[in-house]
């Protein structure tokens, strides 16, 4: 199969025929052999309704519905399971990207050997102050810490080879940085493409302003992870060796001195009354717990065990 098309959705029912017969449009007149994979999640409208209804008209549409909103890395993840194309295109359900753009996307994929494609939506059809200043800063720092230069890492029309999908791990709100774990996977052949905007025809945004806050924790956990997910004890434990060092280093002054001054009958002052002494003590503690932190960090991660993160209530055209 060459192409697996994963939506995910949350309330676009208006918008799905429309988007299923503009898509199946673009692979029959390209001769494609594809799948139309939708990944329903926790809509309360009729979306299910319309998708199983496509699934029965086409063999080609798979359907996948959650038994709640778990958000769209949650949908993806799914998607990602299900797929079977070499090449996978991610698309939103309501209409603003363009199914016209697949061609391209794909053969950037097949003919000139990219991992991954990421849309870059240039022109925006979206509110200024809401959603485009926000996300060009969001943009720019994810650029800076990441080190992928992307101008859209939110676009959600993207391409990707089928041994990147199957070989990243999209939980959490992390669908903002798949390329980004890509890179971190060893998948680093990224580029983009200039894809067309398209304002909302039905229904409203389903994001707020709290997705660029999220949006910027989630780089910073991103960035971490990519540096010491795999060894946390090489960040937290020499924090809590050089700590632990500087207390100690600073109570052997105060001991040392202490004898000094009783041995030369100088002036001299309580332990207890040095502030250094409690310095000391606070560097030694917090020194070891850094440490342990760290030790912990590595028992954690060797006795992990994969537990399931959504729960799917109904399927359909999924053998």
């Amino acid at each position: 199969m060459q192409l697996s098309i994963v939506i995910p959705l949350l309330n676009e029912e208006e918008s799905l025929t429309e988007l299923y017969n503009w898509i199946v449009s673009v692979m029959q007149s390209n001769s494609y052999s594809y799948e139309i994979i939708f990944i329903d999640d926790g809509s309360t409208d009729g979306s299910w309704k319309t998708i199983s209804n496509l699934a029965v008209q086409d063999v080609n549409v798979k359907g996948i519905k959650f038994n709640r909103n778990y958000g769209k890395s949650q949908a993806l993840h799914a998607g990602f399971l299900e797929a079977l194309g070499d090449v996978i295109i991610t698309m939103d359900a309501d209409l603003q990207d363009n199914p016209e753009e697949i061609p391209e996307l794909y053969d950037l994929i097949q003919k000139e050997h990219f991992d991954l494609v990421s849309g870059w939506k240039k022109k925006r059809y979206d509110s200024v102050l809401s959603k485009n200043l926000p996300s060009k800063l969001f943009n720019a720092a994810a650029r800076k810490t990441s080190g992928v230069k992307l101008h859209d890492f939110n676009c959600g029309l993207k391409a990707y080879r089928k041994e990147v999908i199957k070989n990243i791990d999209v939980y959490g709100e992390m669908h903002r940085y798949i390329p980004v774990l890509a890179k971190n996977a060893g998948f680093s052949n990224i580029t983009e493409k200039e894809v067309k905007h398209q304002a909302r025809k039905y229904g409203k945004t389903k994001f707020g302003m709290d997705r660029f806050i999220n949006g910027f924790l989630d780089l910073i956990s991103i960035w971490f992870l990519s540096k010491f997910g795999k060894r946390p004890m090489h960040l937290f434990g020499a924090l809590g060796v050089l700590m632990f060092f500087l207390g100690f280093s600073a109570a052997a002054w105060i001991g040392i001195s202490k004898l000094y001054k009783l041995y030369h009958q100088l002036p001299n002052i309580l332990v207890t009354q040095n502030p250094w002494f409690f310095i000391s003590l606070i560097l030694m503690v917090i020194g070891t717990q850094f440490f342990l932190a760290g030790f912990l960090g590595e028992l954690i991660l060797r006795s992990r065990r994969d537990t399931e993160r959504y729960l799917i209530s109904k399927t359909t055209g999924i053998q």
